[in-house]
Order: C-alpha cells, then sequence, then structure tokens
C-alpha cells in the first residue's frame, strides 16, 4: 500500500474552531517563516546547486516517465527489467498487490499531476487527451478500493484541479471542459457499491463492471478491511462532491470514518488493524502508525485542513496524544495492543511508517519530527535504502523496498518546516543512491533486496506520482513552479487537490459528536503554524542538536537513546534520585527522570504513570540509575498498596441450589455505595441491553429492582454504573471481557471513576474476571433466577433454606468437593503484563501506585502478603548484547508477579494455563503480524 502524509508547503495548521479566512494567511506566513532561518546545522546549499539537483530530478523522471510511455503504455505499470508493460491477467500474480491494477493506465493517471509540478504543461496537456481517448472505467477486474481511490480517482481529480488552473492562466487547455472531472464522478459511482455494508465501511475490492456481491463481481464475500482502507477516502469524496454538488461521496466517506471513531477502543483511543466490515470487531488488534493504518490519522487532520470541520481535528489531536503516550518510543514508534497499550505488539518497524514526521510537521510537533526522520534517515545510509521492515537494532527484517516515497516526503516537509539546509543534502542522498542502485536502462527497478542490491522487475505508480513531485519541491524555489503550491493540499498519493474547495457546495451536515466523550489536554493543540521564529528563537542549531546526538545511533548493537552531552553531571556531587524523594511536580526531578529513560505521564483521573526505556536513558549509568529507582519505586509502591487500597468484596449466590456456598471474590469500585460502611446489597441478576452497558438500556423492566450484569469494555465503568442505575437496578456486577481472566492468576481490579464527580452514583458496583463471572451466567442458564449477595465479605449461609431443599447437613455440606470458595490472588503485580522493553508504574501524586486498565480501573492488593522486591541487583551493563538490561528487567518482573493459585472447583488451576488464556488472544495477533505481508 502507498500512503503518503503531508499537506500545505510547511505543514500549516489553524487553531481549533478558528476561522477558515485564517487557512490561506498561515499558508503564507510558513513559507516566509521558513526563509527566515538561517543555516541551521549544514552549510547553505547554493542556488546553482539546488537548481542543478532540481534538473536531475527533472531528468530522473523523464527516464521513468517516458519508458513508461514506450514501453508499457496503455498498461498499468512499466516492468523496468523486461522493458515492458504489466498487464492484468497476463503476468504471474502477486496476491494483493495486483489489486492496484484494473486495465485503466494507473500510472499515465497517477502521474497527471507531477508533470504540471514539474512544469512539463505541454506533456500534461498530452497526457490528459491520452487519459479522455484510451482509458476505460468499466472493466471487468477486481480491484482495491482503496488503491483505486487513492491512485486512480485522486488523479483524475489531481490532474482536473490543475487542469482548470491552468485554464485560468489562458495559455494551456483552453479546450479542457472538466472532462477529467466527468471520468472522476463515474469512477465515483462505481465505487460506491462497496459502501453497501451496515456499518458503512467499505468491502475492500469491488469489480469496475459488475460491482460486488453478482456471481459475475467475484468478489464481496470479505469480512475483513485494513483502518486505512476504509479511513482513507474523505479528500477524494469530499473533493468529488464538492467538485460535482453530488453530496453523497462525502456522505459515505464520513459515515465510513464516524464508524471507525466510534469503534476506538475508548480507554487506549487507539484502533486496530484490520477490523470486520460487518460486525465492527477488531480482528487484528494491533496499533501503530505504519502499514494498515497510517492513512487513516493522515486523512482525519487533512480533512479538518480541506473541510473546515473542526470533529476531524479532535478526533485526530485525541488519536495522536494516544500515539506520543504509547507508541512513540523516540525515536522509535512501536506498534502495540489497542487493548494493552503499555505492551509492544513487534519488535520490528515497517517502511511506511516514515510518512509520521511529515505528518507531525503539518500538526506543528517538529522536536519529534526531527528525532523519527533522522533515525530513519541513518538506517538508509547503513543500507541504502529503507527496508520495508527493519528490527529495533536497526536489521534488517523484511529486505524490500518498492521506492517508497514516504521518506523524501517527510524530508519536504522538515525542509519546509525548519530551513535547514541539511535537508537538502539528505534528498541529494536519496537522488544519488536512486541513480547508483535502482537506475536500469528502462526506468528504475524496485529493490528485491537491500542487503544484496538484487533488483525487481517493478516500478510501482507512487513512485512517479510522489517519489519525483517530493524531491523536485524540495530543491525548488518559489519562482520554479508555475503555480502557488500553497493553495493546495497533498493527498496520500500526493494528488492536489485547491483549498477553496472547503467554501463550496458545503451541504453535508457537520454536526460535532466528538467533544461529548473526548478528554484531554488540549493544550498542546493550540499550535497555528510552525512559524521557525517561534521554533527557534534563539538557537539557530535547534533541528540539529537534537539530530546531532542520533548521528551514530544505528552503528552500535542497539539502539541507546540520546547520548548525554555533559558527562560531568555523573561526577558532581549529587546523588541519584532516589523514589521516596521523588516529586512530580518538581521540574528537576522531572528532567532527571528524562536523563534515566522513565516518562511520566499523566492520566486522565489524575494519576500519574512512570514507564522506563533503557533504550532512551542518556548513558549507561543514567540506564542503571534509572533501573534502581524503578526497583524503588516498586517497593514503595508495595508498602502503599497495603495501607491505601480497598480490600476485596464478596458475591456470593444465594439462590437454590447455592444458599451462599458459592463465594465470588469480587473488585471494589472507587464509586458508588461503599458496602463495607452500609448494609449488603441483595437481589436477582438480570442482564443489561445493550450487555456493555454504555447506552440507555433498552430493557429498564429485566433490570428493575435487580442486580444488572454488564460487561466490561467500550466506556468507563462509571457510565456504566449510571446507566443501569437509571434503568432502576440497585446494584452492578461488571464482568471481564477477557475470556479466561481469573483471580487466580491476576490480581483485582479495583475500578477508578472517570475523572468527573462520580457523587451520583449511589449504587454498589463489583468486579468479576471472566471466570468468575460465567459461574453467574452459567447459573441464570440453569436455573434463570439466580439471586446473589453483595457484601464486603461472605455471610453465612441460610441453613434453613438449605435444609428445606437439601436435607443434609451443613458440615457436610462444607466438605462436598463442589462447594468452592473463589478467593483473590495472594499477590500483588505492580506491573502488568509488561513487555522486555519497558516497565510501567501508575501513582496518584503522592500517593500510592497500581497499574491503569482498559476502563479506568486499577490494580488491587487484597492481601497482606507482597512480594518483595529483587535485593542488592546488580545493574547491567550496557556495553553488551542489546538485551541484557531489559533481560533483566523481565526476569525481575517475572520474579515478582509469580501467582499463587487458589481453589477452584475442586481442583488446582495452574496459572500458567491462565495465563496463556488470558493471552491467547495476543499470542494469535502476534503470529498473525509475523506472517503478513505489508
Amino acid at each position: 500500500m502507498s500512503k503518503a502524509g503531508g499537506g500545505r508547503g510547511c505543514g500549516s495548521l489553524v487553531p481549533q474552531r478558528a476561522p477558515w479566512s485564517l487557512v490561506a494567511a498561515t499558508a503564507a506566513l510558513c513559507l516566509v517563516s521558513a526563509t527566515s532561518v538561517g543555516t541551521a546545522g549544514a552549510a547553505p546549499m547554493s542556488r546553482e546547486e539546488k537548481q542543478k539537483l532540481g534538473n536531475q530530478v527533472l531528468e530522473m523522471f523523464d527516464h521513468a516517465y517516458g519508458n513508461y510511455m514506450e514501453h508499457a503504455y496503455p498498461a498499468d505499470e512499466l516492468m523496468p527489467l523486461t522493458c515492458r508493460g504489466r498487464v492484468r491477467g497476463q503476468e504471474p500474480s502477486r496476491g494483493d498487490v495486483d489489486d492496484a491494477l484494473g486495465k485503466f493506465s494507473l500510472t499515465l493517471i497517477d502521474s497527471l499531476d507531477t508533470l504540471v509540478v514539474l512544469n512539463k504543461t505541454k506533456e500534461f496537456e498530452d497526457a490528459v487527451r491520452k487519459v479522455l481517448r484510451d482509458v476505460n472505467l468499466d472493466n471487468d477486474v477486481v480491484v482495491s478500493v482503496f488503491e483505486t481511490n487513492i491512485r486512480v480517482l485522486g488523479g483524475l481529480l489531481g490532474g482536473h484541479s490543475l487542469a482548470i488552473m491552468l485554464k485560468e492562466k489562458g495559455e494551456y487547455m483552453q479546450w479542457y471542459n472538466d472532462e477529467l472531472l466527468q471520468m472522476a464522478k463515474q469512477l465515483g459511482y462505481k465505487l460506491l457499491p462497496a459502501f453497501n455494508t451496515t456499518s458503512g465501511l467499505p468491502y475492500p475490492r469491488i469489480n469496475l463492471k459488475f460491482g460486488i456481491r453478482k456471481p459475475e463481481a467475484r468478489t464481496g464475500t470479505e469480512t475483513d478491511t485494513c483502518t486505512a482502507c476504509a479511513g482513507t477516502l474523505i479528500l477524494e469524496f469530499a473533493a468529488l462532491s464538492r467538485f460535482t454538488g453530488a453530496t453523497i461521496f462525502e456522505e459515505y466517506a464520513r459515515k465510513a470514518l464516524d464508524f471507525l471513531w466510534e469503534k476506538r477502543q475508548r480507554s487506549s483511543n487507539l484502533v486496530g488493524v484490520t477490523i470486520n466490515i460487518h460486525t465492527g470487531d477488531w480482528v487484528r488488534k494491533d496499533s501503530g502508525v505504519g502499514a494498515g493504518i497510517d492513512s487513516y490519522y493522515e486523512y482525519l487532520l487533512k480533512a479538518y485542513v480541506l473541510l473546515g470541520d473542526d470533529s476531524f481535528l479532535e478526533r485526530f489531536n485525541t488519536h495522536y496524544d494516544a500515539i506520543m503516550r504509547y507508541i512513540s518510543q523516540p525515536p522509535l514508534l512501536l506498534d502495540v495492543h489497542i487493548h494493552k497499550p503499555m505492551l509492544n505488539a513487534r519488535t520490528w518497524m515497517d517502511a511506511l511508517l516514515a510518512f509520521f514526521p511529515g505528518l507531525q510537521v503539518l500538526k506543528g510537533d517538529i522536536r519529534p519530527a526531527i528525532e523519527t526522520h533522522e533515525m530513519l534517515y541513518q538506517v538508509i545510509k547503513k543500507h541504502n535504502f529503507l527496508p520495508e521492515a527493519f528490527t529495533t537494532d536497526f536489521r534488517v527484517h523484511w529486505a524490500q523496498h518498492p521506492l517508497r516515497p514516504e521518506f523524501a516526503e517527510s524530508t519536504y516537509f522538515l525542509y519546509k518546516a525548519t530551513g535547514d539546509p541539511y535537508y537538502l543534502e539528505v534528498g541529494k542522498t536519496l537522488i544519488e543512491n536512486l541513480n547508483k542502485y535502482a537506475r536500469v536502462p528502462c526506468g528504475f527497478a524496485a529493490m528485491k533486496d537491500v542487503r544484496t542490491g538484487s533488483h525487481e522487475d517493478r516500478m510501482d505508480s507512487f513512485f512517479l506520482a510522489e517519489m519525483f513531485k517530493y524531491l523536485y519541491l524540495l530543491f525548488a524555489d518559489k519562482e520554479d513552479i508555475i503555480f502557488d503550491i500553497e493553495d493546495y493540499i497533498f493527498t496520500t498519493e500526493a494528488h492536489l487537490l485547491p483549498l477553496w474547495l472547503s467554501t463550496t457546495n458545503q451541504s453535508v451536515s457537520r454536526k460535532n459528536t466528538t467533544s461529548e466523550y473526548t478528554e484531554l489536554d488540549d493544550s498542546n493543540f493550540d499550535w497555528t503554524c510552525p512559524n521557525t521564529q517561534i521554533l527557534f528563537p534563539n538557537d539557530p542549531l535547534y533541528a540539529q542538536s537534537i539530530r546531532e546526538p542520533l548521528k551514530n545511533v544505528v552503528d552500535k548493537s542497539c539502539p541507546r537513546g540520546i547520548i548525554r552531552v555533559e558527562e560531568s553531571f555523573r561526577s558532581g556531587a549529587k546523588p541519584p534520585l532516589r523514589a521516596r524523594d521523588f516529586m512530580a511536580t518538581n521540574p528537576e526531578h522531572l528532567e532527571i527522570l528524562k536523563k534515566m529513560g522513565v516518562s511520566l505521564i499523566h492520566l486522565k483521573d489524575g494519576r500519574v504513570q512512570l514507564v522506563q526505556h533503557a533504550i532512551q536513558a542518556a548513558s549507561s549509568i543514567d540506564a542503571e540509575d534509572g533501573l534502581r529507582f524503578m526497583q524503588e519505586m516498586i517497593e514503595l509502591s508495595s508498602q502503599q498498596q497495603k495501607e491505601q487500597q480497598l480490600p476485596p468484596r464478596a458475591v456470593q449466590i444465594v439462590s437454590h441450589p447455592f444458599f451462599g456456598r458459592v463465594v465470588l471474590t469480587a473488585g471494589p469500585a472507587q464509586f458508588g455505595l461503599d458496602l463495607s460502611k452500609h448494609k449488603e446489597t441483595r437481589g436477582f441478576v438480570a442482564s443489561s441491553r445493550p450487555y456493555n452497558g454504555c447506552s440507555e438500556l433498552t430493557n429498564p423492566e429485566a433490570v428493575m429492582g435487580k442486580i444488572a450484569l454488564i460487561q466490561r469494555g467500550q466506556c468507563m465503568f462509571a457510565e456504566k454504573a449510571r446507566n443501569i442505575q437509571n434503568a432502576g437496578a440497585i446494584g452492578g456486577i461488571v464482568i471481564d471481557d477477557n475470556e479466561g481472566s481469573s483471580s487466580d492468576t491476576a490480581p483485582l481490579f479495583q475500578m477508578a471513576g472517570d475523572g468527573k464527580d462520580t457523587d451520583d452514583i449511589k449504587i454498589p458496583m463489583l468486579f468479576l474476571f471472566s471466570k468468575e463471572g460465567s459461574i453467574i451466567l452459567d447459573a441464570i442458564r440453569e436455573y434463570e433466577e439466580v439471586e446473589v449477595l453483595l457484601s464486603d465479605k461472605a455471610k453465612d449461609r441460610d441453613p434453613e433454606m438449605e435444609n428445606e431443599e437439601q436435607p443434609s447437613s451443613e458440615n457436610d455440606s462444607q466438605n462436598q468437593s463442589v462447594d468452592p470458595v473463589v478467593s483473590g490472588s495472594q499477590e500483588v503485580e505492580l506491573v502488568d503484563q509488561e513487555s522486555s522493553e519497558e516497565r510501567s508504574l501508575n501513582s496518584p501524586p503522592e500517593e500510592s501506585l497500581s497499574p491503569t486498565d482498559t476502563d479506568g480501573a486499577a490494580s488491587v492488593s487484597p492481601s497482606e502478603q507482597n512480594s518483595d522486591p529483587v535485593e542488592n541487583h546488580e545493574p547491567p551493563s550496557l556495553d553488551g548484547e542489546c538485551t541484557d538490561l531489559d533481560n533483566q528487567v523481565q526476569e525481575q518482573s517475572e520474579t515478582e508477579d509469580e501467582p499463587t493459585p487458589n481453589v477452584s472447583w475442586g481442583k488446582k488451576v495452574q496459572p500458567i494455563d491462565s495465563i496463556l488464556a488470558d493471552w491467547n488472544e495476543d499470542i494469535e495477533a502476534f503470529e498473525m503480524m509475523e506472517k503478513d505481508e505489508l
């Protein structure tokens, strides 16, 4: 898949809810401010050298485009090694890669607006005539909806945008009468049947001639699509609606985006890679900024820029906050699990994430953009190209390189944002590598293996649509371009759409449905244009100072992070920071944490989370101090938890035939009726509808006067409590949605509030793991009427009722093997299944630390017993293998977190079995990721 980020010249961004007239103004300010920066970290490149490199880009484009037109046209793509066109069905199938080919001269359409950007207006006019004369959109071929949208529909719209611009100038395209737009409209209607799903998410493939589901269509049976595939439609479809006045296209694209937003994981605010288009269930629950998700994030921000709808900006800001909290591990960007975002989902990165620094420029967050870009550049200098996937210690994971343009794109936008000529040198390196390693007699060939330099008979259309466009713009001055590039926004395929579309045919309702449940600190999102006079106020070497510590990171055995410049700090009189002295409000303490590779994150409910990444420590000594600090914090947290945590509660089944013999250990809530201070709550149970309890109940009569059963997930615990309370429930039991989870092997959850006032919640709320909750659910299925007692501890059984039904004595009953008492684990687990690369702790400021749950819960210790931290731990050396420190941390975690098994249904449950059951879903997802191709 080709995803390219980017946008207007320097990545300008207007404030939330700003008057739309500011867009053009900020766009103009960007280029002015960019030129005000001097030689930030590199010698300035002369005008002559820039022109020379620009001319070299033009020659390279002519070589690629000319060979396509001579040897391949009207085929979709050029095969540069065999000097012929690639026609669908005539060459061996390449699987999903071929879904971009539709027998519609793909490379020509994808290259239309590139011809204008490169000032090849005569060639552009000839190319448009060829498209109108030769291209057929009614072919009996199954194509990717996503690829056809961004490459073909986007190419036609980009060509139309620049055709009308040239026509207005009066020299070229005077004959043009919106023919490309009419073709785009025809193609748009051919894509619409893909949206015929209950969710509004499109099918991933469609037959251009027969549509969906017909026997002749040979498609329409798919159930899954990628997030980017469904979320990368709004720019092209909205532009088509704005150009033509046909609102249906924008409406369908908005519906798909709305559905993805609703299905995000509400606690982490992340989205998965693959989603079921019919049910909305996440099929692959790993999340990152690369393949499968990338352009979804990009289009949220750019939809705001192009359409002026601030709900798109709010959604992007919410996602961006989650990305920087969980996925960004500067300079790395690592996939995580949406339900367990502190757990890395894989140890490698894919090349498509190279677009993200460019998107960060558009957002105005320059520092992490510089860091990640520099890391990627170091990988390129090591391998000549960016491998399709590479590990966290920068070894090749997948060796292919299909001439992707994302890194060139980010280079262009960073240069526009900083004015630093360093990025011109980066672009020069890209040009040299393409000519030296990828150029062949009939074009440019993709790299089959960057390690050996072997080629693949492939030159994708995005190479001409994006790579040469960004490289030329990198070296071009304003007078080298025949139109103002700042009047346009780039799509993910680098096609140009005019910003004036924001005020044209605004017939689509722009109801803001985002703010009501978006809770984050907006102070990070008040950027307008990233004006370099603000970014570099007193230090023209700002960008260089960020890059410099990363210059040699790839040459080492593993990414050690930033090397401390002032090594003298360790030789001074200051002792290492101790956990008992740490204050989250002390700026000096925060700076020390940063040097030790410890990050501090403020959570929504007011708590503080500490996460250590040893690779980010300023030096090996600082990494050792960081490990020691985290060990001390664990011990301190264990002591505080003994004193401050709420004790566990009990759910006792008192109806026939249990009569109080089954007692389930339940986690308490920080809100609602306190069962330790009030009389217990007794009542029959009933399942709420919807089962997740995240909206107004549709069966209030069923839960009225009863204890409602609710499934965990989708919304905050407090929201569930309010919904069942409003329906008349006298109490609530939340059952874990993680199948196989049990209090035998996991610490109890203390359900936290939603960060708001929860005094309105008057009913008691308890939490049961899946295993304990299934006991109640099974009892309902068998006996229908099930009565339970919610209390701070189990009550004596009712011998009178028991004797009526069962004449056996109470003592006999107690000795039966079927009388279980499911109790809580006796271990405190401070770190929730952490990965080998990080250790996390959560803490209320100056209070206890406890890990955060996806619904806003916290880990609870039900007992007095705690495992002691490892004493006299010898700090590992950072001069050896990359995993030394991480392995030590993981071994310590395993020692501390070893659970104590409990009695359960007459047999001893093996903790490892329960753990594997709990994490089986994750394991399968990770295995799938290893097998999947980009």
